[in-house]
């Protein structure tokens, strides 16, 4: 990524002229990528491809103002951090299940090394809104929940949030290609909950906003809200609650009341509290 690059992905953000890559910058970057950039897997809904390669990711995201998932929003992070000066290394991880650990390849995140080395996650929906210590054994107060990172067999480390498995990191370095294959399953098998249905979710200053289907989700502290919204209503939805211009195809994301089944039950809980990848 060039600076220039950098510049309009910084203004994407909201984010001054950045200093020395410290700990306090990548604490107010992490954070105000949550704030501003969707975690969201429309395109799959829209019939667009998910491409990995960085102009694709810069078109997306910064030009267009979208957001993306996991391999898109950390894969993106990181070429601006690197930008930046932070030692950076995108490392695969998998998800926990009722079933044990998900497939490889199924999440990335980011290692940055500074003093101490840090857990970077800008792709994981409901998650830490600040960076995590990767060598720390203590509980990690974040506004977001109480974090704990304990070693895992094979070197691997497990996340937990709020005392919940979340997922299990490998300490491997990995390239954004490495990630081509599972981000092609997710857009396209019947097993991945990405093509269940869509889903839009960005963190607010005091919980988190999802629009899941035709189901707009609030959480507010320990409160949490939810609306039916009509079709008619959603673009305006998605253009004031998250800044998405989607050019008159949300009738492609609007899932009528399917909502209302077990399914699309599922998808809600899922957009607002376990949306990783």
């Amino acid at each position: 990524m060039d600076e220039r690059t950098a510049r309009r992905y910084l203004d994407r953000i909201g984010a001054p002229t950045p200093g020395a890559p410290d700990e306090a910058l990548l604490r107010d970057l992490h954070a105000r990528h949550l704030a501003t950039v969707p975690f969201e897997n429309l395109s799959i809904h829209l019939g667009e491809p998910v491409t990995l390669d960085e102009p694709s990711l810069v078109d997306k995201i910064i030009d267009r103002r979208r957001g993306g998932f996991c391999y898109e929003l950390n894969g993106l992070f990181a070429a601006l951090l690197a930008t930046l000066g932070f030692p950076v290394t995108p490392l695969a991880a998998r998800r926990h299940t009722a079933d044990g650990p998900s497939h490889p390849f199924d999440h990335l995140v980011l290692r940055v090394d500074l003093d101490q080395r840090y857990l970077a996650d800008v792709g994981s929906g409901a998650h830490a809104r600040y960076p995590l210590l990767l060598d720390h054994p203590d509980p990690q107060a974040d506004p977001d929940g109480e974090f704990l990172l304990v070693d895992a067999p094979h070197g691997d480390v497990d996340v937990l949030r709020d005392g919940q498995p979340r997922y299990r990191v490998e300490p491997r370095a990995r390239d954004l290609a490495d990630f081509t294959a599972a981000c092609w399953w997710h857009q396209t098998s019947p097993a991945s909950h990405f093509t269940e249905g869509p889903t839009c979710s960005r963190q607010t200053a005091t919980g988190r906003i999802t629009l899941a289907g035709n189901r707009l989700i609030r959480t507010d502290g320990d409160t949490r809200t939810e609306t039916d919204l009509a079709d008619e209503d959603l673009p305006a939805a998605y253009r004031d609650l998250f800044g998405l211009d989607l050019a008159g195809r949300t009738h492609l994301l609007a899932t009528r009341r399917y909502l209302a089944t077990d399914n699309g039950m599922k998808i809600a809980r899922m957009a607002s509290d376990d949306t990783t990848a």
